[in-house]
């Protein structure tokens, strides 16, 4: 009974997508039936903007437009007239009905074609005046009201088989609905009806075999709750030691960072206002002192030659406490964002070994972002391109800043050397450098130290603002470093 339910349903699924296909090919025809009084009217139109048009430019472009369009009336007519449409590969022969509609369209048709026909004999706006393209025009404004009013009793003949084809249908559904509900109903009457007696005895048995061991379960129970609380109460007091472990932790190295940064701060404020301030006081005196020197003394050319050596020497300390000073903390972070500040990285020489570009898709004038998260993504960015020139030796390194739905994404590729990363320890915070040198140990243990603490520095500063760090390096291929990081603008 159940294989009869399941054919039958598969017969009236077959049948409905069998007969809506059908159904789909004659909607097309249907469409191409109609579209033939839309281009009819065009063309119509056409003709009359030709007689109208008096520069021979606008002439050449109607004629193109209504050969254009006749063509496709004239296809359109001639394929839903033989029941095809061809852009489709649909093909339904039409019934003696409507067949006998096209041969009663068929003189307005062949007018529509001969006058068309001898109107795109003309070459220029002044064969309009002749006698034969008057004609044509005559011939086909005369038509033109009876072919639509055909064409919409074409339509309307189509639309009244579609509907009657879905009655059909859907009689013969209801039909296939009502012999499957009466095939469920013997099932449940002859089948269904004596099983659920048998069932209903079987789960009467049962049940009393339940309450026999309902007694004992319940001893267990009382028993396993006990250790479930006792356990729920120890793991609750593990969780919440860690965690306050985890929290004073992340405090502390809150704090402690917050705490660098403003001692960056002050150190290079002090550099920059005091020492730097001194230094080019310094210039300026030896300045002024040369200048005395060569008026006093013109010949005193080791003088001179001194002088100029020190005024050298202090204007490169003064460049150096610069950028110690830019370094600490660069006024371009604090005064215009992140996006100067990284570009600033990029843009900065360094002895013109390494190239380094930038790029992003925020700008400059966008809302700028939370600070804590702006000198985080610079000191990233800072530390990871100081261990990429140090220990990689590249020839090129790339900082991408991009930002979506506000999410950042902060990544510094390097084309150096890589390194292979220490799985033992299942961790990102060690590496070991490829292809150096093997008698200086420990000059590479010293590497190692360096670059894993910044590695391990760069991962604790990401992971104070909840972001995600990702390390990839293979030996030879050189190292990208990745942070994710979820943040809303601030004004």
């Amino acid at each position: 009974m159940l294989i009869v339910v399941a054919l039958l349903l598969t017969l009236a699924q077959g049948l409905t997508q069998w007969r809506m296909r059908s159904l789909q090919d004659e909607l097309w025809l249907i469409r191409y039936t109609a579209l033939q009084r839309h281009q009819s009217q065009q063309i119509v139109k056409q003709v009359l903007q030709l007689t109208d048009g008096k520069d021979l430019p606008e002439f050449d472009r109607n004629m193109r437009d209504l050969r254009q369009v006749f063509s496709k009336f004239e296809r359109y007519h001639l394929e839903s007239r033989a029941g095809r449409v061809t852009d489709y590969a649909v093909y339904i022969p039409n019934s003696d009905t409507v067949q006998r509609m096209y041969v009663g369209i068929l003189p307005e048709f062949r007018a529509y074609q001969r006058s068309v026909r001898q109107l795109m004999t003309m070459r220029t706006p002044s064969d309009v005046t002749r006698p034969d393209v008057q004609a044509a025009v005559v011939l086909l404004l005369a038509n033109e009201k009876p072919f639509l009013e055909k064409i919409d009793g074409i339509v309307r003949g189509y639309t009244a088989e579609l509907r009657a084809k879905i009655n059909t249908l859907r009689d013969i559904e209801l039909s296939l609905y009502a012999f499957t509900m009466l095939v469920l109903a013997g099932i449940g009457w002859l089948i269904l009806r004596p099983a659920a007696r048998r069932l209903k005895q079987t789960f009467a048995q049962l049940l009393e075999a339940r309450n026999q061991t309902s007694a004992a379960n319940r001893k267990l129970l009382n028993v396993n709750k006990s250790l479930t609380e006792t356990r729920q109460k120890l793991a609750e007091a593990t969780r919440q030691q860690y965690q306050q472990q985890i929290d004073e932790q992340q405090i502390r190295t809150s704090a402690l960072l917050a705490g660098q940064e403003e001692e960056r701060k002050r150190l290079s404020r002090d550099l920059h206002d005091g020492l730097g301030q001194m230094l080019t006081a310094i210039k300026l005196q030896l300045e002024g002192l040369e200048t005395i020197l060569n008026r006093t003394q013109p010949d005193s050319l080791a003088y001179s030659k001194n002088l100029r050596t020190l005024k050298t020497l202090v204007t490169q300390t003064i460049q150096e406490t610069r950028t110690i000073s830019n370094n600490l903390m660069p006024s371009v972070l604090s005064d215009f964002g992140i996006v100067p500040a990284l570009k600033m990285i990029a843009d900065t020489d360094r002895t013109g070994a390494v190239e380094m570009t930038f790029s992003t898709n925020m700008k400059a004038s966008q809302n700028r972002l939370n600070r804590n998260t702006e000198i985080m993504l610079y000191r990233v960015t800072q530390e990871a391109v100081s261990n990429a020139i140090r220990h990689g030796s590249p020839s090129h390194i790339h900082i991408e800043l991009i930002r979506q739905n506000n999410v950042l994404d902060l990544t510094v590729t390097d084309d150096g050397r890589g390194f292979r990363l220490n799985k033992k320890r299942d961790s990102f915070d060690e590496y070991h450098p490829v292809n150096a040198e093997a008698d200086v140990v420990t000059s590479t243990q010293t590497k190692q130290r360096t670059s894993s603490q910044g590695i391990h520095n760069m991962r604790q500063r990401v992971k104070l603002l909840n972001g995600k760090f990702r390390l990839h390096s293979v030996p030879g291929e050189g190292t990208t470093v990745q942070i994710t990081i979820s943040e809303k603008p601030t004004t």
